[in-house]
C-alpha cells in the first residue's frame, strides 16, 4: 500500500490541531529553497564576475611640455669684393688683373688707374716710381701707359693667384711672374688688347683694352682673388679710425725724384693723393683717392741688372717684416706687417699684435726704402 502525502488547508477550529504536512511536500519545499539558494548564490557571483571584468576608465595622463630654446639668428655677415671688402649684391666671378702702369711726369696723367682696387708703388731704376695697380671690383674701358716688369712684382703679384699684363722686361723678371703661377699677358709677347696711343710718344703709349686681357684668362686663372688684407664691417670700425692719432697729411719721400703727398678729405671720406703740391687725377679728371693708404718701411738693394741708361735696377725685398703705418679715416696708427713667402699676402698688426683692419674701399701701398726714403704725419 502505497502512501499519498498532501496539504489539505483546512479551518482550524477550537481545540483542533494543524494539519500535518505530508513527507512529499516537505521534499518539494527542501528542493525549491535549495534551488532558491542556488540561484541567489549563482546571481550574486554573476554580480561579482560582472564588476571584477569591467575595465577601469583610461587615466590620460598630461603630457610634458618641454620648452624648446630657439637657436640664436645666423650673424648677417655680407657678401664683399676681396680686395675691397665694400659689401655688394652683384659679386662677379673673375680673376684679378694686376697691370704695371708707369708714373714718371710724362705717363700723367694715367688712364683708369682711378678705378683700381689696389695700388702698389714701387721704386725702379732712376728713382722713377712705377706701379702695380689691380682690377678686380670695378674694369675701366681703357688702362695705360702700360710699362716693364720689375723684379718685386712676383711677390706683390703672385698672391692674387691671378692674371698679369705688362710691356717688356727681361727675360729672368718675365720668368719670375710666370714661375709664381701667374698667367702672363705681354705687349711685345704678342697677347691681344694692347695697343699704342697717338698722344703720346712711346714708351709712354701703351693702352690696352680691359675687356680683351680679362678674356684670355685659362682655365686655371678664372677664380676671383683671394683677400689680401682684412677689413672692418664699416670704416668707423677700423683699427686706425678706433684707435688712432688724428692725423690730416702724410708726406712720404720715395726717392729724390717722388715725393707723393696724402691729404685727408673728411667729406669724401678718403685720402686724396698730390705728386707734391700738384694734385694727381686720372685722365677722366677725377681725383686720384683711397680709402686706406698703408706706409711699409721696406729693404730696397740692387740687382746685377742695369737699365738702358746705365743706372741699376732695384729690387724691394717683400718676404720678411717690418714696420710701417696704416692711415683711414683721417687717423694714423703704427703696424708690423710680415710676408711669409712670395706667395703669401702681407699680414698686418697693431697694438699688441691684433689684426689691423682696413676700412672698406680703395688702398694705396706705398713701399718706402727705408734707407732713401721716408715719411712724416702732419
Amino acid at each position: 500500500m502505497t502512501e499519498t502525502f498532501s496539504t489539505v488547508a483546512t479551518a482550524s477550529t477550537p481545540g483542533e490541531r494543524a494539519p500535518r504536512t505530508s513527507m512529499r511536500g516537505r521534499r518539494r519545499a527542501i528542493a525549491l529553497s535549495v534551488v532558491s539558494v542556488a540561484s541567489l548564490l549563482l546571481a550574486g557571483c554573476g554580480k561579482a564576475a560582472t564588476q571584477a571584468d569591467v575595465t577601469p576608465p583610461a587615466v590620460t595622463a598630461t603630457p610634458t611640455v618641454v620648452a624648446v630654446k630657439a637657436a640664436p639668428p645666423k650673424p648677417d655677415v655680407p657678401v664683399v669684393w676681396p680686395l675691397t671688402g665694400v659689401a655688394t649684391t652683384e659679386l662677379v666671378e673673375r680673376p684679378a688683373l694686376a697691370i704695371k702702369i708707369e708714373n714718371p711726369r710724362e705717363g700723367r696723367p694715367q688712364t683708369g688707374l682711378e678705378a683700381a682696387d689696389m695700388v702698389w708703388e714701387e721704386v725702379v731704376e732712376g728713382g722713377v716710381t712705377r706701379y702695380v695697380a689691380v682690377y678686380h671690383s670695378s674694369i675701366p674701358a681703357d688702362v695705360g701707359p702700360i710699362r716693364s716688369v720689375r723684379p718685386m712684382d712676383p711677390a706683390i703679384a703672385a698672391p692674387l693667384k691671378g692674371l698679369i699684363a705688362f710691356s717688356g722686361g727681361e727675360a729672368p723678371f718675365v720668368a719670375a711672374v710666370r714661375a709664381v703661377g701667374l698667367q702672363v699677358l705681354a705687349q711685345d709677347a704678342g697677347n691681344a688688347g694692347f695697343y699704342r696711343s697717338k698722344d703720346r710718344a712711346a714708351p709712354h703709349n701703351v693702352h690696352a683694352t680691359m675687356s680683351t686681357l680679362f678674356n684670355q684668362a685659362d682655365a686655371n686663372h678664372q677664380a676671383s682673388p683671394p683677400a689680401q688684407f682684412s677689413f672692418a664691417r664699416t670704416a668707423a670700425l677700423a683699427t686706425a679710425a678706433v684707435s688712432g692719432t688724428p692725423a690730416t697729411n702724410l708726406n712720404i719721400k720715395m726717392s729724390g725724384y717722388s715725393n707723393p703727398v696724402w691729404t685727408w678729405d673728411g667729406p669724401d671720406g678718403a685720402w686724396l693723393r698730390s705728386e707734391g703740391s700738384t694734385p694727381a687725377v686720372a685722365a677722366s679728371g677725377a681725383r686720384l683717392a683711397a680709402q686706406n693708404v698703408l706706409i711699409l718701411s721696406v729693404v730696397m738693394v740692387n740687382t746685377q741688372y742695369i737699365d738702358p741708361a746705365g743706372t741699376p735696377v732695384p729690387e724691394t725685398k717683400l718676404v720678411g717684416s717690418g714696420t710701417g703705418l696704416l692711415a683711414t679715416g683721417g687717423k694714423t696708427i703704427p703696424v708690423n706687417w710680415s710676408k711669409a713667402s712670395v706667395d703669401a699676402p702681407i699680414s698686418l698688426s697693431a697694438g699688441a699684435g691684433a689684426n689691423a683692419l682696413l676700412a672698406p674701399g680703395k688702398t694705396w701701398i706705398q713701399l718706402v726704402p727705408n734707407g732713401s726714403g721716408s715719411f712724416s704725419v702732419s
